[in-house]
């Protein structure tokens, strides 16, 4: 369903996957921010199914920095040990530059009615939650964001609403986390948490150990109630 395209910023270009929705006529954009292992099939999916609900959806590579078209998976010891590489040389402010720069090519699309929102996964939600106190994006979604109470000072910026979602049983964002967390956007008015009894770390990746298919469902649920909401 889709295709890549080149955005151009002050650093260098860089690729992002593009999907388009079939219906014509204006349609709201969405950002997807990429978990660890780059623009793979499981964010390509995840493009193409919002595309498929009707957004013209957007996938950039946010390691380009890095090495341009990262594509693995977590299926190998390989392939997770480079994962963790990764996410240990990414620049996270850069990469929330990265993603404004793709915000605005996007909003400009003569395809997108002007509204603009993200959705991350994993480092993803730690973006997507930067995406909302720092960009203009009109709405983000948050899955299961790695590192989030460590920015959480910035939760003083939040202005547009955000949807957290947040894995009880998460091996990378522990109880203590999920605690700072929560007290500091429970009665953010922009702020929507849902909490996932049982659910350990990328419950909604589909074909990861831990995906649970009727939570992932209820997520995604909410994600586009969320969006239909914020973004029309």
């Amino acid at each position: 369903m889709g295709e890549y395209i080149t955005i151009t910023t002050a650093d260098g270009d860089f690729s992002a996957y593009l999907a388009k929705p079939q219906a014509e006529g204006p349609a709201p954009a969405v950002v997807v921010i990429q978990e660890i292992f780059g623009v793979n099939a499981v964010m390509r999916d995840i493009t193409d199914g919002l595309a498929g609900q009707g957004y013209l959806a957007i996938c950039p590579d946010l390691f380009w920095r890095i090495e341009p078209n990262i594509d693995i998976t977590d299926k190998t010891e390989a392939e997770m040990a480079r994962a963790f590489e990764l996410f240990g040389l990414f620049d996270v402010d850069k990469g929330v530059d990265d993603i404004q720069a793709t915000i605005t090519v996007i909003r400009s699309d003569p395809g997108c009615s002007d509204k603009v929102g993200a959705v991350g996964f994993c480092l993803g939600g730690l973006l997507a939650f930067l995406t909302a106190a720092r960009t203009d994006a009109d709405a983000s979604v948050s899955y299961y964001g790695v590192g989030l109470e460590g920015r959480i000072a910035e939760t003083d910026k939040l202005a547009r609403p955000l949807l957290l979602h947040i894995a009880e049983e998460d091996g990378f964002v522990p109880k203590t986390a999920q605690e700072v967390i929560i007290a500091a956007l429970k009665d953010h008015p922009e702020v929507e948490i849902h909490t996932y009894p049982g659910r350990d770390h990328a419950f909604a990746r589909p074909g990861g150990d831990n995906y649970n298919e009727a939570d992932a469902q209820i997520a995604g649920r909410r994600s586009l109630a969320f969006f239909a909401k914020a973004l029309t």
